[in-house]
């Protein structure tokens, strides 16, 4: 063997002790995660053309949110949870749309999921951009931290809902439509 190689196993037995009970190197675990959904009857956004009946020569554009992706974390000195998220949607350009690029608004709301109550809510813009030619285009929105403070357990039992901004016309088409 050579001396390079010996010196790594002698290393083995100091590498041993690092990392046990008590020890400095020892890693938190994963900080729980409140439970994080798509809000059903805000997952689409149909819009027409600002004044125009609701018909399909009048669509700009015809949204959807696909999914999310969530990572939580320990907020600074455990007061609380950090959720860092990202929004995924895909669009169909309409005949009404002017312009190659969409501008569609989201919210996030944080909830108590026992009681339903919206304990804090933010809203964002996304924007998708369909190719010269294509009518249909994916984008996801930038990452967004959500803190949800107090008790790392309490924070823990909240629930993020996401969905997009309508307005009251968009909610009550998607509620008469039902989910697609």
């Amino acid at each position: 063997m050579t001396r390079s190689i010996l010196l790594a196993f002698a290393a083995l037995p100091l590498l041993a002790g690092c990392g046990g009970e008590g020890s400095v190197l020892q890693q938190r675990p994963q900080a729980p995660c409140p439970r994080v959904a798509l809000l059903a009857e805000a997952v689409d956004l149909t819009r027409y053309r600002p004044g125009a009946t609701p018909d399909p020569g009048a669509l700009e554009v015809d949204a959807r949110m696909t999914g999310f992706q969530a990572r939580c974390d320990y907020a600074p000195r455990d007061t609380g949870l950090d959720v860092t998220l990202v929004v995924q949607v895909a669009a169909e350009r309409g005949p009404a749309a002017s312009g190659r690029a969409a501008e569609l608004p989201y919210m996030i709301a944080v909830t108590d999921e026992a009681e339903g109550r919206v304990l804090n809510k933010a809203t964002d813009t996304l924007q998708v951009t369909f190719a010269n030619g294509e009518r249909r285009s994916t984008a996801q929105g930038e990452q967004m931290m959500v803190r949800i403070p107090g008790n790392v357990q309490r924070a823990a039992e909240r629930a993020i809902l996401l969905g997009f901004q309508l307005t009251p016309e968009q909610l009550a088409a998607n509620r008469r439509r039902g989910v697609r």
